[in-house]
């Protein structure tokens, strides 16, 4: 199973004679029943590996992380009694799978945002030596957006199968839903599934070491002796040795962009921005499928919480991607209040900053070629 981008039923891309697609025209269907089947590393993560991740040679920690991970995929190994207890996508007509062994069944990694926990827990998943239809891969979001989808017990019967379910943003600033999923990863361990994960950093805790893990322990509860906690420090490699976001650019650059680049959209921020209102965020991959880059004109501070957390999710969804953002009006450093910054999502919106700034300087070369 490759790691494409979800079914739906947006609108086609088409060529530049058709000039550039609106995503305030797409309104993508994602069927619940694909939404397991999708649980794989974002197209950005396809090709990466341990062998892949480079670390900095001034922090150990990265390279430890490394020499434990592999070890821990090259313990998932199939067995017979593990494949023997395989289940189909509803769990029904197989053996349950085997009991977890004695010991902790899962890996934390903990460090700051850019230091390449994504990297290394996708690598995770390519390295565990069991079929893609045995290990899943999402984020917190997702994760939550499938129990929503297919119920609660329903989840534990499909996920239960599985060798290794990989968690990466698990979000520590919503009680209700981390409650949730902290009884769905209890009932997955009681099953056999070992687990990997990577972490936000609660509200009031962001510039206190940027680490989370006793905040991650703490808010799982009894599930903590079944996670080893593998530190990452490090800093956002996003930044090492790069120059500057570029400054944004006029109105007529991005739409000449555009209309030059095939495969792309062009869209008005503000009305970008009321368009993710009426599409539910777990579509927010679906909206972008096929498209080469995003094209935005007028972009200006978002004017409120839930507009600012739907964009977070864009952003995020166009990073996996690598799709580049080409912008006029105000830079991305600018997107969010001061309020926002320091409030309690304010991890979110600085992860966002970072990744539509590393996109924003893929852009530059659409400017150039049109």
């Amino acid at each position: 199973m490759s790691s494409s981008s979800p079914a739906s039923s947006a609108a086609p891309i088409t060529g530049t004679a058709a000039g550039p697609v609106s995503l305030c025209a797409r309104e993508p269907r994602v069927p619940a029943d694909r939404l397991v089947a999708e649980m794989v590393p974002p197209p950005r993560f396809d090709s990466v590996r341990f062998s892949t991740y480079i670390p900095d040679p001034n922090q150990p920690s990265q390279s430890e992380a490394v020499r434990v991970l592999e070890g821990f995929a090259g313990g998932l190994a199939e067995t017979p009694a593990a494949a023997g207890g395989r289940r189909g996508f509803f769990g029904l007509g197989r053996a349950k799978a085997p009991k977890a062994p004695a010991g902790p069944r899962g890996v934390y990694l903990d460090g700051g945002y850019g230091v390449g926990k994504t990297h290394l827990l996708a690598s995770l998943w390519h390295a565990t030596p069991a079929e893609p239809s045995r290990k899943a891969f999402g984020t917190f979001v997702e994760l939550t957006n499938l129990v929503g989808a297919l119920g609660f017990q329903q989840t534990v019967r499909t996920l239960s199968g599985h060798r290794l379910l990989c968690i990466d943003e698990f979000e520590l600033d919503d009680p209700g839903d981390t409650v949730l999923v902290s009884s769905l990863l209890a009932r997955l361990v009681e099953s056999g599934v070992a687990l990997a994960a990577t972490s936000n950093t609660l509200p009031g805790k962001l510039g206190e070491g940027r680490f989370a893990a006793a905040d991650f322990l703490r808010e799982i509860q009894g599930l903590s002796a079944h996670f080893r906690t593998l530190r990452i420090d490090g800093e956002d490699y996003r930044h090492r040795g790069l120059p500057e976001a570029p400054a944004p650019y006029s109105d007529e650059q991005v739409t000449r962009a555009a209309r030059a680049a095939e495969g792309s959209s062009l869209d008005d921020f503000p009305a970008l921005l009321d368009h993710l209102a009426r599409v539910h965020p777990s579509r927010y991959g679906a909206l972008t499928d096929g498209l080469t880059a995003v094209c935005l004109t007028g972009v200006r501070p978002v004017p409120d919480q839930s507009t600012a957390l739907r964009l977070v999710v864009l952003a995020d969804r166009l990073y996996d991607r690598e799709v580049p953002v080409l912008a006029s009006g105000l830079p991305f450093d600018r997107l969010f209040s001061e309020e926002m910054l320091n409030g309690g999502y304010r991890k979110k919106y600085f992860r966002a900053i970072s990744r539509l700034t590393a996109l924003a300087r893929d852009a530059a070369r659409l400017v150039d070629a049109a």
